[in-house]
């Protein structure tokens, strides 16, 4: 081949890199996604129906964590209606549109089905009609997914799945005929496309990234996450398939290796408030990174510190109270012996002791009392409010504070109690005053400022500020578990590595 030649080559070659997208060119698959403002119509719809996946579920899918099986259940705990990130992909050809949440942690794709008769929240939503699909191929598998705050029934099918420019070819997903209840009716996205493993995958169906990786379709098994929490309504962030953008986040990022598959989970070190030290996780918790979650759940002892710190207004616990006051004496005097901090609430006969941690021991609460009925958790609360004040009254006997002081303080404490999947309000004056809330991962902190982990909803004098943390208690083994939802993810770029097996986090640009 002569000089000319190759120079006509080299030039058809530059124009060809200038002419492509700018994705294309770095072998990465960009998918914008939109953020909408958290309304009051939502909070009311979210409220509800997080109380009644309460009631259904009697907190089971927390608990069940603790028995070696139920690795949906952090789904099942899912509250999808403060959900604030959607993209958009295609089903089928010619392909039909859909805003879905990309969620790692979840693993399966479902949307509405056209044979979604019965269901009003069907109707609300962009249906996938088979029909209209040359590469629909017929499955027919039944399929039903359980969330705490919603439900989908329905059957599996296989087409194509057009994600930004890709098309994943012969793709399992489930079309859903049943959507019962409030959740969905009122939701702004049409289903969800799970990035999690396919260890928790409904069915054992492949997950859209798995087939992506198979297909050849991306250049690297990365993915990564930018919200970009500057922005107002429209353009929200990207999801970006193949690799990660330099542009998105500052200096390096810090990696620890998924430490389960299943979701994209890893050990998280001590947690801390205002600098200090809150205790509860300094030998290690488990976190999963959890792009399909709002806030920011973790367990109900540090999410009741951290409002109380944050002067945020919670639900009274009259159990707790109780422990404090009948208890709470005695409670110090184990601390002050050195006794096990584990085996206490068993001594005081509110727990019993399984060699590790204390288990409940069958004592009723004052409210199951009161109420006349067992809402079955009767054996619970006052274990776990035990459990919470040694976890207290330690952080405080470190720190030097005298004995009135303690039993003070944990009996403000237990006026900040969150709902379980609730939420609490915060005044939008005091953010300025607000501490920095810290999590350690691979020895190194991060911290969320307070206007990176309040809420706003509304605008002006009528604008509500809420806290981005909510409380989710799941024992161990499994247990104590974080969930990194949103609010932390909007403050950290988070890679999600497929081939090396590991979650990364650096600040977001």
């Amino acid at each position: 081949m002569g000089t000319r030649s190759v120079a006509l080559v080299l030039l058809a070659a530059v124009l060809l890199q200038a002419l492509l997208p700018a994705s294309a060119a770095e072998g990465l698959v960009r998918i914008a996604l939109k953020k909408r403002p958290i309304d009051e119509n939502s909070r009311v719809a979210s409220r509800l129906s997080g109380e009644e996946g309460a009631r259904r579920l009697g907190l089971r899918g927390a608990n069940s964590l603790g028995g070696g099986g139920g690795e949906g259940d952090i789904v099942a705990l899912k509250n999808y209606m403060n959900a604030q990130y959607f993209g958009e992909i295609g089903i089928g050809t010619p392909a039909q549109k859909f805003t879905v949440i990309f969620d790692t942690g979840s693993s399966n794709l479902w949307v509405p089905s056209a044979k979604c008769y019965f269901s009003i929240a069907c109707f609300f939503h962009s249906r996938y009609k088979s029909g209209q699909s040359s590469t629909y191929q017929k499955n027919g598998k039944p399929a039903a997914i359980q969330y705490g705050t919603g439900s989908i029934a329905g059957f599996f099918s296989e087409d194509s799945v057009t994600v930004g420019d890709l098309v994943v070819k012969d793709q399992e997903f489930i079309e859903a005929t049943k959507e019962p209840g409030l959740t969905f009716m009122v939701a702004k996205f049409d289903g969800i496309l799970g990035l999690g493993f396919q260890e928790i995958s409904v069915g054992d169906a492949v997950p859209v990234w798995y087939k992506m990786v198979e297909q050849g379709l991306v250049s690297d098994p990365v993915f990564s996450f930018w919200f970009n929490r500057h922005s107002d309504e429209g353009e929200g962030g990207e999801i970006v398939f193949g690799g990660m953008d330099p542009s998105h986040y500052k200096g390096n990022h810090t990696y620890v290796p998924v430490s389960q598959k299943g979701y994209w989970q890893f050990e998280m070190g001590d947690v801390l408030i205002g600098g200090k030290t809150t205790g509860f996780c300094a030998s290690g918790c488990s976190a999963i990174a959890d792009s399909g979650t709002s806030l920011l759940a973790g367990p109900t002892a540090i999410i009741t510190e951290i409002n109380e710190k944050i002067g945020a207004t919670g639900v009274v616990s009259q159990e707790c109270k109780t422990v404090v006051s009948q208890y709470g004496q005695q409670i110090l005097d184990l601390l002050l012996a050195e006794t096990q901090p584990s085996k206490i609430c068993s001594q005081v006969g509110l727990c019993t002791f399984d060699g590790k941690h204390g288990v409940s021991a069958g004592i009723k609460s004052v409210v199951d009392d009161e109420a006349g009925e067992s809402n079955g958790l009767q054996s619970g609360p006052m274990c776990n409010a035990c459990e919470m004040a040694v976890v207290w009254m330690q952080n405080q006997l470190a720190q030097n504070k005298t004995q009135d002081l303690i039993l003070n303080y944990i009996n403000q404490l237990c006026d900040k109690l969150p709902s379980p999947m609730g939420e609490s309000s915060v005044d939008c004056g005091n953010l300025a005053s607000m501490p920095e809330i810290a999590f350690t991962i691979g020895g190194k902190k991060f911290a969320l400022k307070p206007e990176q982990y309040i809420l706003k909803v509304g605008e002006g004098p009528a604008a509500q500020c809420i806290s981005g943390f909510t409380a989710m208690d799941i024992p161990p083994p499994r247990g104590p578990l974080w969930i990194l939802g949103d609010v932390f993810m909007g403050a950290y770029h988070t890679v999600f590595d497929y081939g090396k097996m590991r979650v990364g986090f650096a600040k977001s640009a």
